[in-house]
């Protein structure tokens, strides 16, 4: 009897030290709602990272699990979902969110619970906190760039700014409203609209972009529209008879799997800004599409959050691997300076201000929905806060070595952050 229950007892412990003896890893995208059109494929990616992490042996002998979970493009729920995960679910790592306003739902759970998280996705920059490494681009990697090929390929003199009404298109905007004027662009020449979420009658928008060139001067659209609202905009567009020639597109949240589906035929010569394209030729990134298409199905696609989420992926693996352990502090400590292969032939590095060094491509869109790469910079450091507004400009972020992220260089202190969304 006593060796049975001996025996016993060494089960339940082997097996409970099996039970620790797993990683788990929270995802958290929207799977049903406006935002699924883009969000789902994240969520892909994050299993197939986990799939071939876990075919290594996964991350010092310790297998990944993943934790998924559908916040349904509900602001409010990702943080429900966000606190699910951590508290719950006790996951060491989440991987999620696209739109800037689930990200600032999601920030103040992370922050009370000390949890941590990548966010892939382009994005206003203006923030910056120790529980988040933002792996998408901010302004000085994405928008900056795209106006400065509007102004100095293009000869664009009247802007239209479209944007869906949250925060990362307004403070975007903001940023390149001040841009612009400080290029010379008068106020009268710049025309600044926002809609919600899945909106659908484009029609009179379309027509007040076209009237804004009435004068004969060249317009560009900078376009901050996102989710499945980007497809009756590009189709009244079309509808209108507005092609490339007659007023360029340039967006940053329709990349090749946006493009998938829709009729590219009328979009042909449209552009995107983004750190990473499909078209990209390099042997990283003809392995990760191999690797992509095997796991997902050959039609698939891939994009640039698709890449953001696969550079932060494996740079927390190797910090967990150097650091021995998923803990949030040790793991933060263990990210600086980190680099990874990027899909487009450079290296992506992690800065200080949790941040990545990406470069900055412009794409033109092909009628197979892929891009045509037609500019490229080296790798630009993504700024936390931008010089282009005063009140920003002062500002740094160094979690390294100042141990803050919002550092005033003026008056040399830490400025408290706090989150109130």
């Amino acid at each position: 009897m006593m060796k049975t229950l001996l025996t016993a007892t060494a089960m339940t412990a082997a097996l409970t030290a099996a039970a620790q003896a797993e990683i788990k890893v929270g995802v958290l995208h929207s799977l049903s709602g406006t935002m699924a059109i883009s969000e789902t494929t994240l969520k892909d990616t994050v299993l197939m990272m986990i799939e071939e992490q876990n075919a290594k042996g996964g991350i010092n002998g310790e297998m990944l699990v993943p934790v998924v979970v559908d916040p349904a493009s509900d602001w409010p729920l990702f943080a429900e979902k966000a606190r699910e995960l951590i508290s719950d679910q006790g996951v060491d790592v989440i991987f999620g969110c696209w739109t800037s306003v689930s990200r600032k739902s999601v920030l103040p759970v992370i922050e009370e619970l000390n949890g941590l998280m990548f966010y892939p996705v382009q994005y206003e920059g203006e923030e910056s906190s120790k529980n988040v490494f933002y792996t998408g681009a901010a302004p000085n990697q994405q928008a900056i760039p795209a106006t400065d090929y509007y102004l100095e390929e293009l000869g664009v003199e009247k802007f239209a700014l479209l944007g869906t009404d949250y925060v990362y298109p307004r403070t975007t905007n903001k940023i390149l409203e001040q841009y612009l004027k400080d290029k010379g662009i008068a106020e009268e020449d710049i025309f600044v609209n926002y809609t919600p979420f899945g909106h659908s009658d484009w029609s009179k928008i379309v027509a007040d972009v076209v009237a804004l060139g009435a004068d004969g001067k060249k317009v560009g659209v900078i376009s901050t529209i996102n989710g499945d609202a980007n497809i009756g905009f590009y189709k009244e567009l079309a509808a209108a008879g507005v092609s490339a020639d007659d007023i360029p597109v340039v967006a940053f949240s329709v990349g090749e799997e946006e493009l998938s589906g829709l009729d590219t035929t009328n979009l042909v010569g449209h552009l995107a800004a983004w750190n990473y394209f499909q078209s990209a030729e390099s042997e990283t990134n003809d392995a990760f599409i191999e690797s992509w298409k095997a796991f997902a199905g050959e039609e698939r696609v891939t994009n640039d959050p698709m890449e953001a989420t696969y550079i932060g992926f494996k740079m927390w693996a190797e910090a967990v691997e150097k650091a021995g352990t998923t803990d949030v502090d040790a793991v933060r400590e263990a990210m600086y300076g980190l680099e990874v292969e990027n899909l487009t032939g450079g290296t992506a590095v992690m800065l200080p201000n949790h941040h990545l060094a990406k470069p900055v491509l412009i794409g033109e869109i092909l009628e197979d929905g892929q891009f045509d790469i037609i500019s490229q910079t080296e790798e630009v450091p993504g700024d936390a806060w931008t010089d282009f507004l005063a009140e920003s400009a002062v500002l740094k972020s160094d979690w390294k070595d100042l141990g803050c992220g919002m550092y005033n260089t003026d008056t040399e202190s830490c400025v408290q952050i706090k989150s109130n969304y």
